[in-house]
């Protein structure tokens, strides 16, 4: 519009021109200056436009986005309230079970086995009889020494009445002291020969009972490793089976050499510090039991020291060179701030957490850490028990966000829905 003014104008300055030569010249003089003026008068009045054009799309843009913000839906996310409690400091290792006592049990005399009393695996108690040798070639030599003890012990009774003979004889001077002396001699010679007949019969009695092996000590007995019929020697390098103790039974474990200062604290103050026996995924608890003792150096090599821990073994879930994670509690913090350790977020400037206000909008807030234990954070400050801090779909959150708690129920049932079609569309390719 601006530039059509500017040409009709100019038209009708035209059209009433003076025809004078001088006065022409004035006349052109003046409609050149009219002319630049309206020039950058034009100029301006696009400028003016222009910016107004802009404005005018900028600013339905920014109210297009003010808009678009006010409806922006909430996140949906899960949340857990801030408890106060005790938390279990914990140390984990691994160990590997190891048994007080085990015996392999070997023969002491050489005989055919004609007896085997156990079962393998059965539990058996010291004492109970496990295998029978041939017992006769020992029973005959055990007669055979008696046999001659009592032959001995006539001669030494024979004896003993002829030297009390000789020495009233001697006495009445019939006989000479030297045939007395004599006789007291032989009574001391049949003597002798009755004490040695005596130890052989105990011998006797010894092998014999070799050849019934029973159970030194109270456990579980392993397969046998000979049968009924077989030829055996006290040369024999293979035994005939092996007992293991398994209650109680011991775990050895080996922690930093850091942490000893404070496991000789709690047993210097006679604590027993609890251990609980793990399997290999840490899920499932084994056994408890305590701390027994700690080795008498370091390792140099690794930096750590052994330690040893008692089970009770009563439901015998741990076995001999079982390896198993111990935890040992060493220390109780109570009554402290209890967060799950998914709440937590860290920044170049700390450790934070999304806090779920009222308004259902999101908090940042800066929390100090006291202990971490598996799942659960201690914090000793930050938080107030009660609040709420989101632990999922924290990737989504801001200060000021709005939200929508979900219970856990659900959004783990998401999670599992989310997972299943991942599943099939995994096959489906």
């Amino acid at each position: 519009m601006a530039l059509r003014s500017v040409v009709e104008a100019k038209k009708m300055m035209d059209s009433s021109a003076p025809p004078g030569g001088g006065a022409r010249d004035v006349y052109l003089a003046q409609e050149g200056g009219l002319s630049r003026r309206w020039l950058w008068l034009t100029i301006f009045a696009v400028i003016l436009l222009a910016g107004y054009f802009l404005l005018s799309r900028l600013g339905g843009a920014s109210g297009t986005s003010a808009r678009a913000s006010t409806t922006r839906p909430a996140v949906p996310v899960t949340a857990e309230a801030v408890k106060r409690g005790d938390l279990d400091r914990y140390l984990t290792a691994i160990g590997t079970v190891t048994a007080f006592n085990t015996v392999t049990l070997r023969t002491r005399v050489d005989g055919q086995i004609v007896n085997v009393a156990f079962k393998e695996g059965q539990t058996v108690h010291q004492g109970d009889l496990l295998v029978e040798i041939d017992p006769r070639p020992y029973q005959a030599a055990l007669a055979q020494a008696e046999g001659q003890l009592a032959k001995d012990r006539a001669t030494l009774a024979n004896a003993k009445i002829t030297l009390a003979r000789d020495r009233s004889l001697y006495q009445q001077g019939v006989i000479a002291a030297q045939d007395f002396d004599n006789q007291d001699s032989l009574v001391g010679q049949s003597d002798g020969a009755v004490r040695s007949d005596a130890a052989n019969v105990a011998a006797a009695k010894v092998q014999l009972a070799y050849t019934k092996i029973t159970a030194p000590i109270t456990g579980r007995i392993g397969l046998r490793m000979v049968d009924i019929g077989n030829i055996v020697h006290a040369t024999d390098t293979g035994g005939l089976a092996v007992i293991t103790q398994l209650q109680p039974i011991a775990v050895d474990f080996s922690i930093p050499e850091d942490n000893l200062p404070e496991v000789i604290k709690d047993m210097g103050d006679g604590q027993k510090l609890p251990v609980s026996a793990f399997d290999r995924e840490l899920k499932n608890q084994l056994a408890m039991g305590a701390l027994e003792t700690f080795d008498s150096q370091i390792d140099q090599t690794t930096g750590t020291i052994k330690l040893k821990a008692i089970f009770p073994n009563d439901n015998y879930a741990l076995f001999p060179n079982q390896f198993v994670n111990v935890k040992l509690l060493v220390d109780t913090m109570r009554d402290t701030l209890l967060v799950p350790a998914a709440a937590l977020q860290r920044n170049p400037q700390g450790t934070f957490v999304y806090v779920v206000k009222p308004d259902n909008t999101v908090d940042v807030r800066t929390v100090t850490v006291g202990a971490t234990q598996g799942d659960v954070v201690a914090l000793n400050s930050g938080v107030t028990p009660g609040e709420l801090l989101v632990t999922d779909g924290l990737d989504r959150l801001h200060a000021g966000s709005r939200v929508m708690v979900q219970p856990p129920e659900a959004s783990a049932a998401a999670a599992s829905a989310a997972a299943g079609a991942g599943t099939t569309v995994h096959r489906s390719q």
